[in-house]
């Protein structure tokens, strides 16, 4: 699965303020970024950001993902330690 593919999904679906995306071959970096997980926690922000992505993780596409979740004023704060480059 290329990463546009993923960003796109991940932000039309879960309708996020911003997705970022770093992977090589079937091993993915996932920042998202949302105000939806302000009330959510820590389980349910991870569970949140893999339903969508879930179909390919069981194709294979997709076999190691690691999810950073944040809420826009975290984000604020947080965006230079944690940006992909």
């Amino acid at each position: 699965m290329d990463i546009k593919e993923i960003e796109t999904l991940l932000k039309d679906s879960l309708n996020l303020a911003e997705v970022y995306v770093k992977g090589e071959g079937s091993h993915f970096n996932i920042i998202a970024v949302s105000d939806a997980f302000a009330d959510m926690s820590r389980v349910k922000r991870q569970q949140f950001v893999y339903a969508p992505l879930n179909p390919f993780i069981a194709d294979g596409s997709m076999h190691a993902v690691s999810i950073k979740t944040f809420t826009e004023k975290d984000w604020q704060r947080e965006r230079q330690f944690n940006l992909p480059q």
